[in-house]
């Protein structure tokens, strides 16, 4: 298969469609986790669909002093990655193409949800990414759409606009694509020096704390159901290695689902760890959210919930996040 380079709208509604249309949106400097995402994208569209690849940095979701300039720009590297993953078209359109006569003076707003967690740190990121998806979707034209979970904050906001304004495309979600070390791929590991990659490691580690300490959490008060009442139930957790849980199994029993604090807490060890580092990290901001909100779970939540972290490590800001449930087990 030969991917063919696109650089006009005009030249791409030009294409005779067949089967349905799907498209995975990107800045371009491509590795394995587009390579994913365009690989999921063939199999959604079949051998009688279309799979459309946009490389695009849009200035509107750089705000004042990050990288715009500094971003990577491979296009040649990436149409061979988008071409070996099944891409048909890689379209690349220029900014006048998709902003003719200058920055849009009417916009997409976020809204409160995109006033939190990354766009607290990155004003107006949000505003500036919506309007470009629903630029893209508008240019694209997609039956489908997927994006990556490593941005969740963008994918839940990306299905709301959909949701809210009518959107006729569907939203699939691929899940994060990591490195054999943990780190979640991304186009900016390429800034990391080798002493700041091995801080960087710990989002993901702090991560992966946080849902081990979740896991035992909805174990124990799974197992705690199941054991009959008191002294069985009682030794039941102390084998568990529970024993402030032993002392009073009834009530672990009785309590409400999760323990959001707790996941918190083990993450933040692991973080706080990484801050005496050298290099340090510089920790941003770790949550325990509601994904339909992006608002901090409390005690008793159930239902889906997403840990999200952020930092910087030297002059390079990385994010990773990860999903976890909460009351699985009733």
């Amino acid at each position: 298969m030969t991917t063919a380079l696109l650089r006009t709208a005009d030249a791409l509604h030009a294409r005779t469609r067949g089967g349905r249309r799907t498209v995975v949106m990107t800045m371009g400097a491509l590795h394995e986790g587009h390579a994913t995402l365009v690989r999921t994208a063939r199999e959604l569209a079949g051998p009688d669909g279309e799979v459309v690849v946009t490389v695009f940095v849009n200035p509107l979701q750089f705000g004042q002093g990050e990288d715009l300039d500094r971003y990577p720009r491979t296009l040649d590297a990436d149409l061979k990655i988008a071409e070996l993953a099944g891409a048909d078209v890689l379209f690349a359109p220029s900014v006048d193409e998709v902003y003719p006569g200058g920055e849009p003076q009417v916009r997409i707003t976020a809204g409160p949800m995109g006033e939190r967690l990354e766009g607290n740190s990155r004003p107006g990121h949000f505003d500036g990414m919506l309007t470009v998806v629903a630029k893209l979707l508008h240019l694209t034209r997609p039956d489908t759409a997927l994006f990556g979970q490593k941005d969740a904050q963008q994918l839940a906001l990306i299905r709301r606009m959909v949701r809210d304004l009518d959107f006729g495309v569907r939203i699939v979600a691929v899940p994060t694509v990591r490195e054999e070390d943990g780190l979640a791929l991304s186009s900016r590991n390429r800034f990391l020096s080798a002493e700041e990659r091995r801080t960087a490691l710990a989002l993901s580690r702090a991560l992966f704390a946080g849902r081990d300490r979740h896991a035992a959490q909805e174990a124990l008060r799974a197992r705690a159901r199941e054991v009959p009442a008191t002294h069985a139930r009682a030794e039941a957790l102390s084998a568990l290695g529970e024993s402030r849980a032993a002392a009073d199994a009834h009530a672990v029993a009785k309590a409400a689902p999760g323990d959001p604090a707790g996941v918190r807490a083990a993450a933040r060890t692991v973080l706080d760890e990484a801050a005496r580092l050298v290099p340090p990290l510089h920790l941003d901001y770790l949550a325990l959210v509601d994904p339909s909100d992006f608002t901090e779970i409390e005690d008793g939540f159930t239902g889906e919930a997403v840990l999200a972290v952020a930092a910087r490590v030297g002059s390079t800001r990385l994010i990773d996040n990860l999903p976890l449930t909460f009351g699985a087990a009733s």
